[in-house]
């Protein structure tokens, strides 16, 4: 690995940025086409359906490709889904040599496509910058190689970890800068998961408030059926769609929000909730690859316990509320000592405005033996 692949393996990285939030279930893809140290070509996966990364790069191409090398985020496909194997049409190209950052977890391509390029006389280097690539797509190869969503449990709180004052009032304990952050989160993510206890006091919309963003499917845990029909996440269902994770089963109770067109999903209880493994095997079904979870407390606790978190972001203000009644980001019966914390890794801190915002990876080796 040169430093010059690096560079434009760099490039490829930036261009599949900027299809984030629309390419879901597909990854994140860019590439860059270079010839005699010149780039001749670039594209990234735009939204999902449309061209692939390579293609589009050699759609875009300036000059011709045979005897170029290609840099693409992750491993070419080579068999037929939504569009044709990219793998063919690097062939038909005759491009020479082709630098992959992440190799492709799906079983229908999974080494096959590097090695089919490889028979074919292309030179192929692997794993350059694989770190960066692979966090990139976290949420596609979480989905691709378990039929699950990656699942990111968000919060913001105060520097003595408090989400709310005693009172209840919780708007607002970040800036505009850190609330801005989370539109793009909203935008990234497929969906976005709450609880019923944060619709009845909140009443949020629960939409991305960027412009040109990508509203997520609105998921609502709601055990007992609680939600009012009021609700703005009800209400506006028919303009962005909300489904209703309910353990509830009865027809009539139902058909209320049905008319107002939620999606109502009957799921079995676990522990007096939702089952929220039933729930991630429901939504997977669905093609939702992420999810980010935007609950309060008792959520928050319910998928730790049940082992669906991924990831968490804590956004941390510079500020004290105090009170032995505020609410927590993190509630139910908690674990009952420091031994079984839920361990966290991989921890990045990002400075947002006055805001503090905590990246941490859960750790899976050690919370699957919980």
């Amino acid at each position: 690995m040169t430093e010059t692949d690096k560079r434009y393996m760099a490039l490829a990285l930036k261009l599949a940025e900027q299809g984030a939030g629309w390419t879901s279930p597909n990854p994140m893809v860019g590439a860059v086409i270079v010839k005699d140290d010149q780039i001749i070509g670039q594209g990234y996966h735009a939204r999902c359906g449309d061209l692939h990364a390579e293609r589009a790069a050699l759609k875009n191409c300036t000059a011709d490709p045979a005897g170029a090398t290609l840099y693409v985020t992750l491993e070419p496909c080579c068999h037929q889904g939504r569009q044709p194997p990219c793998t063919e049409a690097i062939l038909k190209a005759g491009i020479a040599r082709v630098v992959v950052g992440s190799p492709d977890p799906n079983p229908l391509v999974a080494g096959k496509g590097n090695r089919l390029l490889r028979e074919h006389g292309v030179q192929v280097e692997e794993h350059v910058l694989q770190a960066q690539c692979d966090r990139l797509n976290r949420a596609f190869l979480k989905y691709i190689s378990t039929g699950r969503p990656y699942v990111v449990m968000k919060y913001a709180m105060t520097m003595d970890g408090k989400i709310a004052a005693h009172t209840g009032a919780s708007q607002w304990v970040t800036g505009e800068e850190a609330r801005q952050h989370v539109q793009t989160l909203r935008h990234r993510h497929r969906a976005i998961m709450a609880g019923v206890g944060t619709v009845i006091a909140d009443d949020p919309r629960l939409t991305c408030r960027l412009p040109g963003g990508r509203d997520p499917i609105r998921v609502v845990c709601d055990t007992h059926l609680r939600t009012p029909l009021t609700a703005q996440v009800v209400t506006t269902a028919g303009q962005t769609p909300t489904w209703i994770a309910t353990c509830c089963a009865d027809p009539e109770r139902l058909a209320p929000y049905e008319r107002a067109g939620c999606r109502m999903l009957v799921l079995p209880e676990r522990d007096g909730h939702v089952d929220l493994n039933a729930l991630m095997d429901c939504l997977g079904k669905q093609e939702i690859d992420s999810v980010l979870l935007e609950g309060g407390g008792t959520l928050n606790w319910s998928a730790l316990d049940q082992g669906v978190v991924d990831a968490v972001m804590a956004y941390v203000a510079p500020k004290l509320f105090g009170g032995r009644t505020a609410k927590t980001p993190v509630e139910g019966r908690g674990v009952d000592a420091p031994a079984a914390a839920f361990p966290l890794k991989n921890t990045v801190i990002t400075q947002i405005g006055a805001d503090f915002l905590l990246e941490s990876e859960v750790d899976r080796d050690v919370y699957r033996h919980h």
